[in-house]
């Protein structure tokens, strides 16, 4: 079923930037202009905000692409990889972008999260039981079938990348390589965080 979208409706956009980032590369080799994404998921509605959840290196060799993110309207929110004894690293967002989206629920009508991750499903559900308009945005061949079924719709952002992709293989929409359908990218933390613009 169609979800209905129109430009009085007040839209928050939560992004997973690592799972997005991740994504466009291992599917397209590509990187995601955030900012034309954003324009594209919100489709003419009210946008309240939009954030991205980043993580901070010691080198801070990421602040042009968090500095970018500002610069087209993203809010960030943005926390320290951890790096344990024994070289195991940490990055995520999750429970922060959980939160987030349920304290800034009251004030909106569409929740769009912008990631693959399949542990956001408890999320949607919970939006949707409070009356939430819940829309997912991800690259089909990187989400988790459970998250497309649990959204209200789920746009497939692959059908988008000659809008919102940068770099990469320009002359096709279709993917430079495939992951499973259904099958979820590395956990946050086994990837890198983005230091590459």
């Amino acid at each position: 079923m169609p979800v209905i979208k129109h430009h009085e409706q007040r839209v928050g956009i939560f992004i997973d930037t690592q799972n997005m980032y991740h994504s466009a590369r291992d599917l397209f080799s590509a990187r995601v202009n955030f900012g034309r994404l954003v324009e594209e998921v919100v489709a003419d509605r009210r946008l309240v905000r939009a954030v991205a959840y980043v993580i901070r290196t010691a080198t801070g060799e990421e602040k042009p692409f968090f500095d970018a993110l500002k610069h087209a309207g993203i809010e960030t929110r943005e926390k320290d990889l951890q790096i344990f004894m024994g070289g195991g690293k940490k990055a995520d967002w999750d429970v922060g972008l959980v939160i987030d989206a349920i304290r800034m629920s009251p004030l909106l009508d569409v929740v769009i999260i912008v990631s693959g991750d399949g542990d956001f499903v408890p999320l949607v559900e919970y939006l949707k039981y409070h009356g939430l308009q819940v829309e997912v945005a991800a690259f089909r061949g990187t989400t988790a079938t459970k998250l497309v079924e649990a959204a209200d719709s789920f746009t497939d952002l692959a059908e988008l990348a000659s809008e919102i992709l940068i770099g990469g293989p320009s002359s096709s929409s279709a993917p430079a390589r495939t992951a499973p359908r259904g099958r979820k990218p590395a956990s946050a933390a086994d990837r890198e965080p983005i230091t590459d613009f």
